[in-house]
């Protein structure tokens, strides 16, 4: 038997963009290539935008 979802899954499509930035395991945050951490880089900041989650703010009053 086939799962359902796999009749309708596509792979990923590339993305043709690059990120100023990577995930540094050891310090567990973005980095530039410089080695200063992503926030550090306005126009980082600004190209990524921002993200919100509504997760916590339903157990936690101070998220």
């Amino acid at each position: 038997m086939r799962p359902f979802a796999l009749s309708y899954a596509r792979p990923a499509a590339k993305s043709s963009t690059s990120t100023p930035y990577s995930y540094d395991a050891t310090r567990q945050l973005n980095v530039l290539p410089d080695g200063r951490p992503a926030t550090c880089s306005r126009a980082v900041l600004l190209a990524t935008g921002t993200t919100a989650s509504t997760a916590g703010s339903k157990t936690h009053f101070d998220d």
